[in-house]
């Protein structure tokens, strides 16, 4: 009953602040991404445009289907994409009706491509249409998701893949940020960001089996920074920190661990801990981490195994012998230092604080701040998100 009132009265307040005047975009914002987010889809009819700046007044209609298909570029591989697009589609409808979506998803997708001739179809995107579709229907759907396409999705549209790459390159540096010894871990594993690549480009709608579940996530990356799907990769991946660790460390194993995505995640949880570390770790603080991830890593692992050869190719015993131990008083040492220097770390200080804070908040200030920098990013939305 607690819930019920709970949820009457979040009702009442995203109604009020769609009708007033003007619309309290910020405050649909903080529903969004607040505890159990929009909640249905009637309300997503309404707030969803308004996150997107969207304005449902004049809904261009839509071309017939046949003119979009004739000679279009993309249309067998979006045909392809959408005919394997079953189980996207509520279990139990009946065929004919998802038949009609498909067709209906088919027309949207080649409709934003034909008039943004800029944006590149991608493998991947159609999950993200597909639910647009089921939540607010074919016209709204192609307005909305047109404004998507060239604002968040932006960089997953480019002809190559580099820019969403360097998104992906966001990854290690937030898990570094939250557990270096998980970071570190995957490191030497050398798994690379590869599993989260479906994760980032559908927004969790290829990899979620659960149709709320993907719902609840639009409207948390909906009112927020673009940049929030990596933060929520990131916190998926330390929620599992301790089957990470226990995995062998090689990429396969380490891949396979990672690609095979929970289903029964705490979601509410996982969104208000990606709000948090957005608000402690902005984008602009991980840039240069982020851009130093390819550079870093490859000198590294050489030098790495180069130091290894060499130390193995000394002929003489004791010599190894006294380096073997050397080693080991360094590590003793190092021990200390660490102890030292975890204790003075800027890192792990920032984290004492905020834990003395208590900043985990259901949300709170992390919504607020979240918000800010999502209101911050909407005017300068027209330029890419990595010129």
């Amino acid at each position: 009953a607690d819930f019920d009132a709970k949820k009457k009265r979040k009702v009442a307040e995203i109604y009020q602040a769609l009708n007033s005047d003007p619309i309290d975009v910020a405050a649909l914002r903080r529903m969004a991404i607040s505890e159990g987010g929009l909640l249905t889809d009637e309300i997503r009819c309404k707030v969803w445009p308004k996150l997107l700046s969207v304005n449902t007044d004049d809904l261009p209609p839509l071309p017939a289907g046949k003119e979009l298909r004739e000679d279009n570029k993309d249309y067998q591989q979006v045909l392809l994409d959408v005919r394997r697009s079953l189980r996207r589609f509520p279990p139990g409808m009946p065929d004919d009706q998802r038949e009609g979506l498909q067709e209906e998803l088919i027309d949207i997708i080649l409709h934003v491509l034909k008039r943004n001739p800029q944006l590149h179809y991608y493998q991947g995107y159609h999950d993200i249409v597909v639910t647009f579709l089921l939540v607010v229907g074919d016209r709204l759907a192609t307005a909305l998701v047109e404004k998507l396409s060239t604002h968040h999705l932006r960089d997953f549209m480019d002809p190559t893949m580099d820019n969403t790459k360097h998104i992906l390159n966001y990854l290690m540096p937030i898990i570094d940020q939250v557990n270096p010894e998980v970071h570190d871990f995957m490191q030497s594993a050398e798994v690379g960001t590869i599993f989260a690549l479906s994760w980032l480009i559908t927004w969790f709608g290829h990899v979620l089996s659960d149709f709320r579940h993907v719902v609840r996530l639009y409207d948390f990356f909906l009112a927020c920074h673009p940049l929030m799907p990596i933060y929520f990769a990131a916190v998926i991946v330390l929620h599992r920190q301790q089957e990470v660790l226990e995995c062998e460390c090689d990429m396969a194993s380490v891949h396979h661990l990672l690609s095979q995505i929970p289903q029964d995640l705490p979601y509410e949880s996982l969104i208000s801990k990606a709000g948090d570390l957005f608000v402690q770790f902005p984008p602009s603080e991980l840039a240069k981490e982020a851009a130093q991830q390819q550079a870093e890593r490859t000198a590294a692992s050489t030098f790495k195994d180069f130091e290894l050869a060499s130390v193995q190719q000394r002929p003489d015993t004791v010599l190894r012998q006294r380096f073997r131990e050397r080693l080991r008083g360094e590590e003793r040492l190092q021990g200390e230092e660490r102890t030292k220097s975890i204790l003075t770390k800027p890192r792990t200080n920032r984290f004492v604080k905020l834990a003395v804070m208590g900043l985990t908040v259901a949300l709170g200030a992390a919504a607020l701040a979240v918000v800010k920098s999502a209101l911050e990013w909407a005017p300068k939305f027209e330029l890419q998100i990595f010129p």
